[in-house]
């Protein structure tokens, strides 16, 4: 079943150290925790300088949805530029990382798999008229990252998007997606199989 998640109706919860908030867009389970989930969706505001939480067995994404960016030192060792023109950073959730802001609060996109379960592959596309879509993941979430509004279709149902609303699709349907200019992100989740465990 496809899924659309209106940012409007999600609440963001405030970290405990005071230095952000999150706003959880999707998880798997539906009501896994931090501690169980298989893969997390989220928005996260980032306020203050400050040390990211480690996730031990989870890969992540972040991509940069508003404001200037920021700094992170990666293990004391690697030093990368989250910003306009490097919007996408992939790293292992054990690191341990330091994030110092570049000019005032950011709003990332977050991306986390664990890796025992399944992986995450993370596609930026600049939309701008008509083009065509196809959801070839065992799970695949499309968020509206830019623009104020984008309208998708397929032959059984049409879909209206504005900024930061999220669809969650199922696999194999073809979609037709309309919109003056945009830029998605796509989040395809891929479940291992018990032959590959093998």
């Amino acid at each position: 079943m496809n899924i659309l998640i209106p940012f409007a109706g999600l609440s963001a919860v405030p970290w405990k150290n005071g230095g952000g908030s999150t706003t959880t867009i999707a998880v798997g389970p539906p009501e896994a925790t931090f501690d169980n989930f298989d893969w997390r969706v989220s928005l996260a505001t980032i306020a203050e300088d400050g040390p990211f939480s480690t996730f031990p067995g989870v890969d992540r994404t972040l991509a940069l949805v508003d404001g200037h960016g920021m700094t992170l030192d990666i293990d004391g060792t690697e030093r990368v530029i989250l910003c306009e023109s490097g919007p996408v950073l992939a790293f292992d959730g054990e690191s341990e990382v330091v994030a110092k802001l570049n000019r005032g609060p950011t709003t990332d996109f977050n991306v986390m798999t664990r890796s025992e379960r399944c992986y995450h592959q993370f596609g930026r596309r600049r939309l701008s008229g008509k083009s065509t879509f196809v959801a070839r993941a065992d799970l695949t979430i499309l968020f509206l990252a830019e623009g104020e509004s984008l309208e998708i279709a397929s032959d059984a149902e049409r879909i209206g998007l504005v900024r930061y609303d999220a669809v969650m699709f199922d696999p194999g349907t073809v979609w037709s997606l309309e919109t003056t200019q945009a830029t998605i992100f796509i989040v395809d989740i891929f479940y291992y199989s018990e032959d590959e465990d093998e």
